[in-house]
């Protein structure tokens, strides 16, 4: 079933999108797509704030606990995940309510993220091998040969970014502009649908509060012993949900990289670090959408 109202709510942490979520769903009989990048692990719940399961059973919840710790996701396997998810609720002529944070992710709903162009895995080993041996500068002067027009945005400086658009580039037999140009011409994987973007928005000091109660449940509630489970199953092997806030601090006070005294602290810092990254992304990269903060 495609053409109707997808519903998304965002926001940034701790400005209480899961509560306010949960009372929109209940009202409309809607059930929650998830997108938030953490909320896919199993075992990753109090650090991530993941709905508890008393919630779950008061709203059906999608795209939670798909994943063991170790399991990578990317943009282009959550689209197909999403997509299912929202085809199957909306065949049961329910309300499609998705939820989370994740801006790369949350993107999706909005237009395309992700181009067609495949890579070798040959390639891909030629393009990394060239990188160890001959390094950066011959890479970037290869790209710099096959678009004449120029690098446009991307940092040379990047040896990922770089080694990614050498990639594309070679597998495809087109020019980063024309790349970035059929890429744009692409339609979302959510375009035939209605998106009704809401934001769940705090005053900062109302913020700051919220951060610093939050960090001091989450130890309370057990965070050094989750991450102890976690680093024993594998977490390091995931560096990007390794290095997520809560994860990342207490990783290092195991490690004696910091004390526990500055733990809540150190979490609260990042917290709102994010926070402040957050909200800028939101007001300059979503398009135009209702702001909830009461």
């Amino acid at each position: 079933m495609t053409g109707g109202t997808l519903h998304v709510l965002t926001g940034c942490t701790a400005a209480g999108k899961t509560e306010w979520g949960l009372e929109w769903a209940e009202q409309r009989g809607a059930e929650i797509v998830s997108c938030d990048t953490l909320l896919f692990y199993r075992g990753m719940d109090i650090g991530t704030a993941k709905p508890s399961a008393a919630d779950r059973a008061r709203v059906p919840h999608h795209l939670i606990d798909i994943l063991g710790v170790t399991e990578p996701m990317n943009v282009t396997q959550y689209v197909a995940r999403a997509k299912a998810a929202v085809a199957d609720i909306a065949a049961r002529n329910r309300p499609v309510l998705v939820v989370g944070g994740s801006g790369f992710y949350l993107k999706a709903f909005f237009g395309p993220v992700a181009d067609a162009v495949a890579v070798p895995p040959e390639l891909r080993a030629q393009i990394a091998e060239r990188l160890s041996g001959d390094g950066l500068p011959a890479l970037v002067a290869e790209l710099r040969r096959r678009n004449p027009a120029g690098l446009g945005a991307l940092d040379a400086a990047n040896p990922r970014r770089v080694v990614r658009a050498l990639e594309r580039c070679l597998a495809s037999g087109l020019s980063l502009r024309e790349l970035a140009e059929n890429f744009a011409r692409q339609p979302g994987p959510f375009a035939d649908w209605r998106i009704k973007l809401m934001r769940r928005d705090r005053e900062p000091e109302e913020l700051n509060r919220r951060i610093t109660a939050r960090v001091a449940g989450m130890l309370d509630a057990g965070l050094v012993d989750e991450v102890k489970g976690l680093l024993a199953a594998g977490l390091k092997q995931n560096p990007s949900a390794a290095r997520a806030i809560g994860y990342r601090e207490v990783i290092a006070m195991l490690e004696g990289r910091l004390g526990l005294a500055e733990l809540a602290a150190e979490i609260a810092k990042n917290t709102r670090a994010l926070v402040k990254k957050q909200r800028t992304w939101f007001r300059t990269q979503l398009p135009a959408h209702e702001v909830n903060s009461d």
